[in-house]
């Protein structure tokens, strides 16, 4: 037998034989057998010296790593490891290249990687990721240009920095460097630091690095096709998805988004994400600015979103998609909410940049909880948050999205699939804008063609009947001379207009005036008096026949209705100029203020519909849908503002533009202080004014404290539409308990609509079957409403105490008839109870026909009581049962002003016999 040297000398001489037996002799299996052991290089001073067969073993391996399906850090780890073992790299690394907040970084992946090393303690966790930008350390500059680097020693080349090498006390002395490259974008860098046993790496090591490269961008590439596969199918569905929803829900942006972003969630990549919406209110009411003004409360210092509104998140929406799935939504989150808390929510809100952060528990800036926020458990670790602004380039909202799924932070493919999601969401707030628009322009058709139905402007014979131009001048208003015009002035308020001291025996500078001597033609004469007594139809130059048109026109604007009809108005408007003139408030306004005030308290209920706002809410009126507060005293405005706008009708039209934009303020700030809701808001700042003003011992010392200062102008004038719209209340008592009467028959008919109409059981105060409990609410609402209104104007102006007394007065009427009423119920009572008693003596059941007419008289006796105190010209029809006591509804839409219902002050629904 040949021994083994032998036949390694006949294999050398005989060189052909040797191939043609390896090629024809050795079996596949012996190949296998060679390959599948463990690689182990004996000497591996010079890889030269390793056989074929050894790197066979060694790329057999790395290809077999290839085709493994797991992640990609774990094949990587493979290759670093075969990498260290065969150039004698003291230990290996690998960096990602990733972007966030738009900025490109390098991030450890793995990390101190040798060939003995375990994967799972050189796998760097997120939360402990070395992270830096590319223009830092040989890493980033390789990661820059792109090309491979060797680097003898590491302190004479000016990239170095020993920025990681301080973050792990490690010293780099010569290293090896290689870019993984996919279509000109890298993808990361692995490095091998420190040749064992040399100083540097040479040329032959920098080959065999750049050999085994190949396999690492292999593993590179594999892994980027299939994340950028994934990320561009996330992107189309959660498009594709977010714009099926959107489009399912118009009404109302809140659900709009909800569908989107919950159709989505598992696009998302994230644990939990929460959307917090954003008041979009970019102006105050006129009523909530007072209190800053008048330096009550501190002016809002906080932050602000880039178009100037207040950061206010109205409503938090947030889910939680880990375990079970879970959705809270926190209207009116507080400050302190664990979404808000940190603060970053209300820095992009207030910046509009996108926010991607990394390891929040360690963030210096915003203070994000490190523990559980609530009750599940969750912990914050990574936050991507980012604002959702519409096409008008406005925040609406911002969305967070807390913990990719995976551990990792959030990228720039995570930046740019929420992005495209929210600025779609945020274009998509157009639809509802245009839905909300289209609502409103029909809710707006609905009204006005409501308003032209049933109004109509002041015709030419009625304005006639007044000016009588025909008859003058032989011409109509419009044809006749400017100067042939202010002449009828003259002659007008001389001849025509009754005198304001004798208007059928009233005197119209008293606060006692009664309006049911009067007819309601003569009470347009009276309102047109009114403005010549305050001076401003010569000052203003208002044509004559537009201020009679404008009077008619208002006249006709009031409905025929059984309370809140013209005579109230007229009354309110006359109040007005009381207050100004008897009671010299005016001292504190110009004449324009005058002009205005007096005005907008002739409007201040124009076309009211004998229901209060409660009902309209309830019945869904055009109106409800329209406004959402204030309902019907927002109307009022607005028809008075459409009066103003119409060019025949606008007694402001000599105006300059700034005092027109002026009356259109004073318009609003008078009008709408007539809602009783707002009343408890300004009466504690009036009190302040009075208490301030009260000790002035000069009469210019309080005039320049007020008219100085147009806030406290506001809200006097404020104060004053409330005394005006609750006068009745202080007139005698003759007049007052009429039209309490008339006020009662209109809220009882909005109680029997509310019956009728919206199937419903109305308040006691609306219910005319529950009556008999007026008298005394009556008495409360004077103790707790009108009483500190007409206390307090006393107070300010001694002028206006008969105000004052003439409330005390009807108190005292009102308690004495609730003080009757009660012992009439009493022994009524009494008389019923005996009558029981008797009739069960006798065996027989005791029902209302048994009684006689004296007893069926003495228990309706209490409700005719208020007969004999009211001079009416119409006989009062009051069922059994049912009390016409005068009380008020603090829902707002209703008042006390002054005056009757109809014509010549007769009620039309409330009569007593």
């Amino acid at each position: 037998m040949a021994d083994k040297d032998s036949v390694e000398k006949y294999l050398e001489n005989n060189p052909q034989f040797a191939k043609e037996y390896f090629d024809k002799k050795v079996r596949a299996e012996a190949l296998t057998a060679a390959f599948s052991g463990t690689v182990d290089v004996k000497d591996t001073a010079s890889f030269k010296d390793v056989n074929a067969i050894q790197e066979a073993a060694i790329i057999f391996e790395l290809v077999q790593e290839l085709q493994k399906p797991g992640n990609m850090e774990q094949s990587m780890h493979k290759v670093l490891q075969r990498i260290a073992l065969i150039l004698q790299a003291d230990r290996m690394g690998f960096f990602m290249c990733r972007g966030r907040n738009g900025i490109p970084e390098l991030a450890t992946s793995l990390f101190d990687v040798t060939p003995t090393s375990k994967y799972e303690a050189n796998l760097v966790h997120p939360q402990s990721e070395i992270v830096f930008p590319l223009d830092i350390g040989i890493v980033g500059h390789t990661a820059t240009t792109k090309k491979p680097q060797n680097v003898p020693d590491v302190t004479k080349n000016p990239k170095f920095s020993d920025f990681v090498d301080k973050q792990t006390g490690y010293s780099t002395k010569c290293m090896l460097t290689f870019p993984l490259v996919a279509e000109k974008e890298c993808l990361g860098v692995i490095m091998a630091l420190n040749k064992i046993g040399a100083d540097a790496f040479t040329p032959e090591d920098e080959k065999l690095f750049h050999k085994y490269m190949n396999f690492a961008q292999v593993i590179m590439l594999q892994h980027y096709t299939a994340y950028m596969f994934n990320v561009e199918s996330r992107r189309s569905q959660v498009l594709l998805w977010s714009a099926s929803k959107v489009f399912e829900e118009l009404t109302d942006i809140e659900r709009q988004f909800h569908k989107a972003l919950y159709t989505v969630r598992i696009y998302l990549n994230c644990e939990r994400y929460s959307v917090g919406l954003l008041d979009m209110t970019k102006e105050k009411e006129f009523y909530d600015e007072w209190p800053v003004k008048l330096g009550d409360v501190e002016p809002y210092k906080g932050p602000k979103t880039p178009d100037g509104r207040e950061v206010i998140f109205y409503k938090i929406i947030d889910y939680l998609l880990e375990g079970k799935e879970e959705i809270k939504v926190i209207p009116g989150p507080p400050a302190d909410h664990w979404a808000l808390v940190s603060g970053l929510p209300t820095y992009v809100a207030e910046n509009g940049f996108i926010c991607n952060m990394m390891n929040v528990a360690a963030d210096d800036y915003f203070t994000f909880q490190k523990e559980a926020v609530d009750e599940t458990g969750f912990v914050i670790k990574n936050v991507l948050s980012l604002p959702i602004v519409n096409k008008k380039e406005e925040i609406v909202g911002i969305a967070t999205f807390f913990n990719r799924k995976d551990g990792k932070p959030f990228d720039e493919h995570d930046e740019q699939i929420t992005e495209a999601l929210t600025q779609f969401l945020g274009w998509s707030v157009l639809n509802c804008d245009t839905y909300d628009k289209l609502n409103r322009m029909e809710w707006r058709k609905d009204i006005a063609q409501e308003m032209l139905m049933y109004q109509s402007r002041c015709t030419k014979d009625e304005l006639q009947s007044i000016l009588n131009t025909n008859e003058k001048f032989g011409s109509e208003p419009e044809d006749c001379d400017q100067k042939e015009m202010y002449k009828l002035l003259e002659l007008f308020r001389k001849a025509t207009c009754p005198p304001a001291n004798d208007v059928h025996g009233e005197d119209l500078y008293l606060f006692s005036f009664s309006d049911f001597p009067v007819t309601e033609f003569e009470l347009i004469k009276c309102g047109i008096r009114m403005f010549f007594e305050l001076g401003v139809v010569e000052k203003f130059k208002v044509p004559a026949e537009t201020l009679t048109r404008w009077m008619y026109t208002v006249r006709k604007g009031y409905r025929a209705i059984t309370y809140h009809n013209w005579r109230h108005g007229f009354n309110v408007g006359h109040t007005m100029f009381c207050l100004l003139q008897t009671g010299r408030l005016r001292k504190y306004y110009t004449d324009l203020d005058a002009f205005a005030m007096v005005a907008a308290a002739f409007c201040h209920d124009i076309d009211h519909r004998g229901t209060n706002n409660l009902y309209q809410t309830k019945s869904a009126s055009p109106l409800a849908r329209l406004h959402g507060s204030s309902i019907l005293e927002r109307h009022h405005l607005e028809y008075s503002k459409t009066l103003m706008a119409e060019e025949s009708l606008n007694i402001f039209c000599n105006l300059q533009k700034r005092q027109f934009e002026n009356v259109q303020h004073l318009f609003d700030v008078c009008i709408i202080a007539t809602d009783l809701a707002l009343y408890f808001k300004k009466r504690t700042m009036f009190q302040n004014i009075v208490n301030a003003t009260e000790p002035m011992a000069e009469e210019k010392e309080a005039i320049a404290f007020v008219s100085n200062n147009p806030t406290r102008k506001e809200i006097i004038m404020a104060m004053m539409m409330t005394g005006c719209d609750l006068s009745a209340i202080t007139k005698p008592w003759e007049v007052q308990s009429k039209v309490a009467l008339m006020v009662a028959a209109e809220f009882w008919e909005q109680g029997d609509l509310e019956r009728s109409v919206l199937d419903q059981q109305p308040i006691p105060m609306m219910d005319r079957n529950c009556a008999e409990q007026l008298p005394k609410m009556q008495c409360g609402f004077i103790d707790f409403v009108c009483s500190f209104v007409y206390k307090e104007f006393s107070r300010f102006h001694k002028e206006i105490q008969p105000m004052f007394d003439g409330l005390n007065n009807n108190r005292s009427h009102w308690n004495e008839l609730a003080q009757v009423y009660e012992a009439k119920m009493k022994a009524i009572e009494e008389e019923k109870k005996k009558l029981e008693e008797a009739e069960a003596k006798k065996g027989k059941k005791y029902t209302a026909s048994h009684l006689s007419e004296a007893e069926k008289c003495m228990i309706v006796g209490a409700y005719f009581m208020i007969a004999s105190h009211v001079n009416s010209r119409r006989p009062i029809i009051v069922p059994c049962g049912t009390s016409p006591f005068f009380f008020f509804n603090l829902a707002g839409g209703g008042g006390g002003g002054g005056g009757g219902g109809g014509e010549g002050g007769k009620s039309k629904t409330c009569t007593i016999c």
